[in-house]
């Protein structure tokens, strides 16, 4: 499978940094490129067979990841996006006793030295700064929620990204892509069920007084419910568990994004600054809704490129630019 990225014109910036990919497919040991384990290395299994890693979510465990350094640090002025193709198997909340509730599976960025100090709950709301992730939310009587949290360093949230009720099925193949964009301070989300666009996930942007986050560690994250308060609360105990087990493969984190700039645009054409690694096509749709490749797809340059629609229409129409990492 091609990880592929799909970005509107209107939501790219210019900002540059080194180039950073790290693209993982499980076709040989994760190990030799270095992926590491934090914590139980009972939860992160590499299937050589099926060629990908089987997660398991358990939450009586301490804090686990399945880790790849990024060997720089990122902060809300850096663009970045990454990605991930998961199935699960089962899930199941309030599985410890005493904490009934829900609790999340997630993948994304975090500050290592931080994550992995005693200290670092999540499930206090308090305890567990510089996230920037996925995650999942089964229901609990409230609906099944996709969230996307960017945690400061100083545990403040940025209000947006959640996307509730939409509950993810076992045996339903998800691919995720995760946007940041620095310009607009914005985390944009795409997710897939079995190839189909599904949600929309809402975008979360931080907020004045946010202050900043510092990531470092791009993982798969099982958290512990420890730690939580389980006392009641009006006769219900907020405190979440959680016992999950999927499938996980395609894991891609990139740095800058595969387009920096968008240099100009016409009726039928798009200009924009690539990068090298990445293949483009542009894509037309009269609705945002169902797209269409409607140029050649063009390997990537480091520079300017233009892709131009062959066949454009005689009425209004919307244009993308789709990037595709082979």
């Amino acid at each position: 499978m091609k990880f592929c990225i799909l970005l509107l014109a209107a939501l790219l910036a210019t900002f540059t940094s080194k180039a950073l990919i790290i693209s993982e497919k499980f076709a040989t040991d994760p190990s030799l490129d270095g992926w590491q384990i934090f914590g139980n290395t009972n939860l992160f299994q590499w299937d050589s067979a099926d060629q990908n890693i089987a997660v398991a979510w358990n939450s009586t465990n301490a804090n686990s990841y399945f880790y790849h350094p990024l060997g720089v640090t990122l902060n809300s002025a850096s663009n970045f996006m990454f990605a991930v193709d998961f199935n699960l198997q089962d899930i199941a909340i309030g599985t410890t006793p005493n904490k009934p509730q829900n609790f999340q599976i997630a993948f994304g960025l975090l500050n290592f030295s931080e994550a992995t100090q005693t200290n670092f709950v999540v499930g206090t709301g308090t305890n567990a700064p510089d996230i920037i992730e996925l995650d999942y939310f089964p229901d609990s009587g409230f609906g099944a929620s996709v969230t996307t949290p960017m945690i400061s360093s100083v545990n403040h949230f940025a209000p947006g990204g959640f996307t509730f009720p939409l509950e993810l099925v076992p045996g339903a193949n998800y691919h995720a892509v995760l946007v940041y964009t620095a310009y607009n301070q914005t985390l944009h989300t795409i997710l897939f069920s079995n190839g189909v666009a599904i949600g929309p996930i809402n975008d979360n942007s931080l907020a004045p007084g946010f202050g900043d986050f510092k990531v470092d560690t791009f993982s798969i994250n099982c958290y512990t419910d420890n730690g939580q308060d389980t006392n009641l609360y009006f006769g219900t105990d907020f405190a979440g568990s959680i016992i999950a087990h999927a499938s996980v493969d395609n894991l891609l984190f990139a740095t800058p994004l595969p387009v920096t700039q968008v240099i100009a645009a016409t009726a039928n054409s798009i200009q924009f600054t690539g990068t090298t690694n990445w293949d483009y096509v542009l894509e037309r749709s009269a609705d945002i809704s169902s797209w269409s490749a409607v140029s050649l797809t063009l390997p990537g340059v480091a520079g300017t490129m233009t892709l131009t629609d062959t066949n454009p229409p005689l009425d209004k129409a919307f244009y993308r630019v789709r990037a595709d990492f082979p």
